[in-house]
């Protein structure tokens, strides 16, 4: 089985659709129903979706098909019940294998159910190979501000996972100094730090703009050793949701991403490619978020220990929850400002990260916390105050 994606030529509704995901068979011909519904979801609903969300539907689904096609499974393949379907065995074995993250897992299998109801809704299946379940979630927030009594309930396929089933994965401080003196280039650097010292997700890491970038040491109103709001915007960068936020780059990653930007990324410019990413390869192309996640996995194992992007990211959260509780003179709440840098759209999720700060014990963490703070001079940062980069 191939994947592929469709050039000019292909023409839907009377349009060219370039970009459009086609999931092959082992005839070269379009695998149904995997087509049909990725028709339905991609071009006939009336919501339009973002080129990079093609994708990710035909990605997620062709891992599916290339499962099904390993085991020779048919996609409607009888069951006695929902615990033996296809579904959960693809569901078990990215969990018990392939050991993915709950995340990765969830974000296969909402495609991968949503396809089922499309197939049931036309009767294409008799019923669908997993069932419903009803989640509450409490303690919900009102105004973006401050947790209530409220709860909300939904149904859900019972086929996810718990995504906080385990402890979110993190580095300690001396792990972070030990990778990051370990990268390859500056690049690598750079990519290391956006995730680490500014919390961004690996989308967001490789899609960040050039012209977001600018030298510090031009601006009177920005001091050296602060932290600089720089607000994403999805127009110009992929950004999960499509949820602009600001996030604060400390004042030495921006010099050092402008010295790269002006005297290593013109080397690597090709007149005939507009790229308007700041990451780019020797060879003029942007990062892709999968030789990101390989460029990370190899930093991981030259130094001897697991890093995964995801891992910075949570680091990142980590970190500077900690730092926030111990210095309540910086007035910052640390789940708000620690959910909004991150971009999450519910505290709820932040939470999970304070659950993690609360197993371990007090000297570890105050540990863990100074040996943060001494790395990157989150501190005196927060104490020279941001500013604004309109």
């Amino acid at each position: 089985m191939r994947l592929v994606f469709s050039t000019e030529d292909f023409v839907f509704a009377g349009r060219p659709r370039p970009g459009f995901p086609l999931v092959l068979d082992n005839d070269m011909k379009p695998a149904e129903p995997l087509h049909g519904y990725l028709l339905h979801r991609l071009l006939e609903k009336g919501k339009k979706l973002d080129i990079k969300t093609w994708e990710a539907y035909g990605r997620r689904l062709w891992d599916f098909a290339q499962f099904l096609n390993a085991n020779n499974y048919e996609w409607n393949q009888p069951f006695v019940s929902t615990a033996h379907s296809v579904v959960r065995n693809y569901r078990d074995w990215q969990a018990e294998d392939l050991k993915l993250s709950p995340a990765t897992i969830n974000d296969r299998l909402e495609i991968v159910a949503d396809l089922y109801n499309w197939a049931l809704e036309r009767r294409m299946i008799e019923r669908l190979p997993f069932e419903y379940e009803d989640v509450t979630v409490r303690g919900i927030e009102h105004d973006f501000s401050h947790l209530t009594g409220g709860q909300r309930s939904f149904r859900r396929p019972d086929i996810l996972v718990n995504e906080w089933e385990q402890e979110p994965a993190f580095l300690m401080a001396d792990q972070l100094r030990l990778a990051r003196a370990s990268t390859r280039s500056t690049s690598h650097r750079i990519a290391f730090d956006l995730m680490a010292r500014v919390g961004l997700r690996s989308i967001e890491t490789c899609t960040f703009p050039e012209f977001y970038v600018f030298d510090p040491f031009t601006r009177t109103d920005i001091k050296p050793g602060s932290l600089i709001d720089v607000a994403l915007d999805p127009r110009d960068m992929g950004i999960k949701f499509g949820r602009p936020r600001v996030v604060h780059v400390p004042f030495s990653l921006m010099a050092e991403m402008n010295t790269y930007k002006v005297f290593e990324r013109n080397a690597f410019v090709r007149p005939e490619r507009d790229r308007k990413e700041l990451l780019l390869t020797t060879h003029g192309n942007r990062f892709a978020k999968e030789s990101l996640c390989k460029v990370i996995g190899d930093l991981g194992r030259k130094v001897g220990f697991a890093i995964r992007p995801l891992m910075l990211r949570h680091s990142y959260a980590i970190h500077t929850l900690l730092l926030l509780r111990e210095h309540p003179e910086m007035k910052i709440e640390p789940l708000m400002y620690v959910r909004d840098r991150l971009g999450h759209s519910s505290v709820q999720t932040t939470m999970v990260y304070l659950r993690q700060i609360e197993r371990l014990l007090g000297a570890e963490a105050l540990t863990m916390m100074n040996e943060f703070d001494a790395l990157y001079g989150v501190t005196s940062a927060w104490s020279a105050g941001n500013r604004v980069l309109n």
